[in-house]
C-alpha cells in the first residue's frame, strides 16, 4: 500500500515529504493508521545527525493511531484498537526487563531503524529501503510496527493528546518520578523548557517540589514554563544560570537539576547547580560524539550524583495509561502543551518554529 511520510535523505537539509510503498505486516507486527505525531527535538536531531541514522530514514517517534490490520502471532491487539506508540521495543524477559528497566532491554541487537527481523517495511519509488525512526516513524500516514512498541489505550481519549505521552510527557515526567524519584519539598532546576522540559516541570509540580526554577535563553519558553508551574525563571542569555540558581537557593544550589537540552556545556551547568549530595539528571540527547568533563576530586568530595534518564526510565504499558488517567483527573496538562497543529507537508515549518521557541509542542495531525 501507499503512505506519505517525512523522510530525511541528507543531514541538515529540508525534510522531504513523499509517497512510499509500505509492506504488509509480518509476524508480530501491526499496520496502523496514524492520527497524530508530535514534533519533538529528537526528530530534529535525526535531521542534523545528532541522533545518527546511516541511510534515509522516515521521521517520527511520538504518536498515536488506530490499528487497521494485524500480522500472524499478534494476539493482544486487534483492528480498531487505539494505541500510543512507544519508541522502544522490549522483550519483557531479559535481565533488564525483569528488573523493570524495559527501556534498556538487552534482547534486540538489530541495526537502528530496521524492523526486528532486520528488514525494511518502507521503500521509495526507486525501490530503496527507508529506515523507520525508532522502528515506528510516526510522521507517516500509515505505519507497520512491532507489537512490542504498542500501548493500548481507551478509545475515549483524544489521539492527538494521547500522542504526547509517546515521548515528551513520559520522558519529562518520568525523569522526575521514576529516574530521580524527587521527594516532596525538594528544590528543582530544569535547564531547557521545550516540550520535554515543560513536562519535567509538571513532574516537579506533581511531587510538590519547591522552588521549581526554569532556565532557558528564550523568553517565550520561560513564559510557557511559568504556565506549567515554574516558581522562578532564569534567562541564561542575560544571567549566569549557575550563579542565578545559587542565588535563588541561599547559595546552596538545588537538590535536583534536570538538563533537557543535550549540550555538554549545560550538562556541566546542571552538575554545578546542585548542592552537595544533590543529583544532576541528564535527559537531553547530546551529539553521539559529544563529551563533557567535571572536576574529579570535587565529584568525590561533594558526593554529588550525575545520572542519565532515558525515556523517563518508564515502563510504557504501565506509565502511559497512568499518565492519561492523570490527564483525565485534571492533574496533568496536555491540552495546554499543543500550541499549533500542522499538516505533514508543513514539517519543515514546524521544525523552524520549534527552533525559534514558538511552540510548547507542535503536532502533526492526519485525516
Amino acid at each position: 500500500m501507499k503512505t506519505r511520510a517525512a523522510v530525511v535523505y541528507e543531514h541538515n537539509q529540508p525534510v522531504v515529504v513523499e509517497e512510499l510503498e509500505l509492506d504488509e505486516p509480518r509476524a508480530n507486527e501491526v499496520l496502523l493508521r496514524t492520527a497524530a505525531s508530535g514534533v519533538c527535538h529528537s526528530d530534529l536531531s535525526v535531521v542534523t545527525g545528532t541522533i545518527y541514522y546511516d541511510a534515509a530514514v522516515a521521521l517520527g517517534h511520538e504518536g498515536a493511531g488506530v490499528i487497521e490490520h494485524v500480522g500472524d502471532s499478534v494476539t493482544d491487539f486487534h483492528p480498531g484498537d487505539h494505541v500510543v506508540l512507544s519508541f522502544v521495543s522490549y522483550c519483557g524477559s531479559c535481565r533488564m526487563c525483569q528488573m523493570g528497566r524495559v527501556c534498556l532491554c538487552e534482547s534486540y541487537n538489530v541495526p537502528r531503524g530496521l524492523q526486528l527481523d532486520g528488514t525494511y517495511r518502507l521503500h521509495n519509488s526507486s525501490g530503496d529501503g527507508i529506515l523507520q525512526m525508532a522502528r515506528i516513524a510516526t510522521m507517516s500516514e500509515y505505519m507497520v510496527v512491532p507489537q512490542q512498541n504498542l500501548v493500548k489505550i481507551g478509545a475515549h481519549y483524544s489521539l492527538e493528546k494521547a500522542a504526547l505521552v509517546g515521548c515528551g510527557v513520559t520522558t519529562g515526567v518520568g525523569a522526575v518520578l521514576n529516574t530521580a524519584k524527587v521527594e516532596p519539598g525538594s528544590s528543582v532546576a530544569v535547564i531547557g523548557t521545550g516540550g520535554v522540559g515543560l513536562n519535567a516541570i509538571q513532574g516537579a509540580v506533581f511531587v510538590e517540589a519547591e522552588p521549581i526554577i526554569a532556565v532557558d535563553i528564550a523568553e517565550k519558553k520561560l513564559n510557557f514554563a511559568k504556565r506549567f508551574g515554574a516558581t522562578d525563571v532564569v534567562n541564561a542569555a542575560e544571567n549566569d544560570p549557575v550563579e542565578a540558581v545559587h542565588e535563588l537557593t541561599d547559595g546552596l544550589g538545588v537538590d535536583y537539576a534536570f538538563e533537557v537540552i543535550g549540550n555538554p556545556k549545560t550538562i556541566v551547568q546542571a552538575y554545578d547547580m546542585v548542592r552537595a549530595a544533590g543529583t544532576a539528571v541528564i535527559v537531553g540527547i547530546a551529539h553521539h560524539q559529544a563529551e563533557f568533563s567535571i572536576p574529579a576530586q570535587q565529584f568525590v568530595a561533594s558526593e554529588k550524583r550525575l545520572i542519565g534518564s532515558f525515556y523517563g526510565s518508564c515502563q510504557p504499558r504501565v506509565d502511559m495509561p497512568k499518565l492519561l488517567r492523570f490527564y483525565e483527573d485534571g492533574i496533568l496538562k496536555l491540552d495546554e502543551l499543543i500550541t499549533r497543529q500542522y499538516r505533514l507537508e508543513q514539517i519543515n515549518e514546524a521544525f523552524a518554529a520549534m527552533e525559534a521557541g514558538e511552540n510548547a509542542r507542535g503536532v502533526i495531525v492526519f485525516d
